[in-house]
């Protein structure tokens, strides 16, 4: 049987991408190459775990024409539509790739009422039985508590489910606030710098932030360096990774790839250095393609191959 991965997206968008020569401020931009795509961290995460051939089912919030047509992707993508409706409508984030640059516009999101949160937790206790991991993605929306992620832990927790978080600010610390943990955290390094309130400005830094007080109790954390690879924390060890110099065609959404990654590997009982090097692959094969989210499963084998693991302590 495929184990069962189901991945928290609670403020996803359509996300939109214009292509333009050039970027013309105060004039008329014609575009002749739109994407639109079911955007948000967690619904990346799930796609690329559909790619690893995951068995793969998404919730969160879904509202208005833009939800259906989230609702619509995700059917033909073949991931299960766990999303919670509601009354309030699914935001755009609109990118514009103009001469080497990228400009995004935001929308924040709706407003998420309180009726419709006790309905997602509802939801969510009763999806759990069925899966054997959870993935947690992205921000907050409007009206949700900065706690609202540690609720989903703790229910994980009570259904004995690993959890694996890529959040940053506020949630990420009120995350850590309870007795039960992610098993997993994906900060980059700023994100980590943030969250000890240091700088890091060489890897001695990173490896003392690392040693904070709030982390010794989660069994993965990795944190991600670009094209410089990763460091990891797995329990009282701590590693490089050495990645491989590729052609960079478009690194968004690279992060939600190594959770994907590392969700994917889990489940197969990777495990050690090898579910590493699986996790980090996810990233860099991302980043050679052009679409957000998506990855060759062909390159796997050469990627993991290329990856370097040395380690630290």
């Amino acid at each position: 049987m495929i184990p069962l991965i189901l991945t928290v997206t609670l403020n996803p968008s359509v996300d939109v991408k214009y292509t333009l020569n050039r970027f013309l401020i105060d004039e008329v931009n014609r575009v002749e190459q739109v994407i639109k795509t079911a955007g948000g961290k967690g619904l990346n995460v799930s796609r690329v775990l559909k790619q690893l051939d995951a068995d793969v089912g998404a919730t969160g919030f879904l509202g208005g024409e833009l939800g259906e047509f989230i609702r619509s992707e995700l059917k033909k993508e073949g991931i299960y539509d766990w999303f919670v409706p509601i009354s309030g409508k699914t935001r755009n984030c609109i990118a514009i790739i103009h001469e080497g640059q990228q400009t995004e516009i935001l929308e924040s999101g709706p407003v998420i009422q309180d009726e419709e949160m006790d309905l997602f937790l509802s939801n969510f206790s009763k999806l759990l039985p069925q899966v054997d991991l959870v993935t947690i993605s992205g921000s907050l929306p409007k009206g949700v508590p900065d706690d609202f992620y540690q609720r989903i832990i703790e229910l994980c927790s009570q259904h004995e489910k690993f959890v694996l978080l890529d959040t940053n600010g506020k949630q990420l610390q009120q995350s850590l606030q309870g007795d039960a943990k992610p098993n997993l955290i994906k900060p980059n390094e700023e994100e980590l710098a943030n969250f000890v309130g240091k700088e890091i400005q060489s890897q001695h830094d990173l490896l003392e932030a690392l040693a904070d007080e709030t982390l010794q109790d989660i069994e993965w954390i990795v944190v991600s360096l670009g094209a410089k690879g990763a460091i990891i924390k797995h329990q009282e060890s701590i590693y490089e990774v050495q990645i491989p110099k590729v052609q960079a065609v478009n690194p968004v959404g690279s992060g939600d790839s190594v959770l994907a990654g590392f969700a994917s590997g889990i489940s197969r009982n990777l495990e050690g250095t090898t579910l590493m090097r699986y996790g980090i692959a996810m990233g860099v094969l991302n980043a050679m393609e052009e679409k957000t989210g998506y990855i060759n499963p062909d390159n796997i084998d050469w990627c993991m191959e290329q990856i370097k693991v040395v380690k630290l302590k």
